[in-house]
């Protein structure tokens, strides 16, 4: 099984960019994470890269029998992630005391064909296959309940006023919520997997994320789409937006078209 990768940052209408990505590949295992820091003056970015150094030290050296990667073993590497946030809070000072992050990991085994992934706050991760989403994670978030309860539409929430209030992040002691998709997910040729950060996803919506991907020719050519309607729509003062795509390619030789940018565009295959 190949796969083919792509990751965008962008600082949007804000000085400071603090969301952190970060991403691992063996011959057999692929990580990646996308992790959106909050906190100011230092806070955010710092507390964005404490997750993404940590679940990716976690999930390096795993043994046989840890494989291939769970839900829950995902879960494991963002607590770990919180545990760290939390004493570098203690020990960074005024500046770093309030910092939180949210965030998504994604692995997937090459040899099972599966994927598992875990996240905590309102970084998404959406799963495309054949034109449909067949997975995205639900946000902890109070309009994520009040979609939930049908208050509000799915469109709406994306631009109600509290749409930043969140249940749980990465960076708390209490009320710590980590949720974690069972067991492990069986992958097809051409899914398309995308995880953003809210700066993202607040602007676009899952009709313009299908249409772009049918478009697209590589992962880089998809997040560029959508990095240019983020910009086109986007209020001044905009948040961080950041992204990566993974899709899975076939194994058959031409089933599915190779990204033409590959000079922009990672190809992971099997070593």
């Amino acid at each position: 099984m190949q796969l083919a990768f792509a990751s965008l940052t962008d600082p949007g209408g804000r000085q400071r960019n603090e969301d952190s990505l970060g991403d691992w590949s063996s011959g057999r295992l692929f990580y990646c994470v996308v992790a959106d820091g909050a906190g100011g003056h230092g806070g955010g970015d710092t507390a964005s890269a404490i997750v993404v150094d940590t679940v990716l030290a976690d999930l390096r050296y795993l043994t046989l029998a840890e494989l291939p990667p769970t839900g829950e073993r995902l879960a494991n590497a963002l607590a770990h992630a919180n545990a760290n946030i939390v004493e570098e809070q203690a020990h960074g000072g005024t500046a770093l005391r309030d910092m939180r992050s949210t965030a998504t990991l994604l692995a997937i085994d090459r040899e099972r064909r599966t994927a598992a992934w875990a996240h905590c706050g309102d970084t998404r991760l959406y799963c495309f296959r054949a034109g449909e989403i067949v997975a995205q994670t639900r946000d902890h978030s109070m309009v994520q309940d009040m979609v939930d309860a049908r208050l509000i539409s799915a469109e709406a929430a994306r631009h109600h006023p509290r749409r930043n209030v969140l249940f749980s992040a990465l960076g708390t002691l209490e009320g710590l919520n980590i949720a974690a998709r069972p067991g492990t997910f069986e992958l097809c040729a051409r899914d398309a997997f995308l995880i953003c950060t809210d700066g993202l996803w607040e602007y676009v919506e899952e009709a313009t994320m299908l249409a772009a991907l049918a478009q697209a020719a590589s992962p880089r050519a998809w997040l560029e789409a959508l990095a240019a309607h983020v910009r086109a729509h986007a209020r001044a003062g905009n948040d961080n937006f950041s992204a990566s795509a993974v899709w899975v390619e076939a194994d058959e030789a031409g089933d599915v078209p190779h990204p033409k940018d590959n000079d922009a565009t990672l190809l992971i295959a099997p070593s």
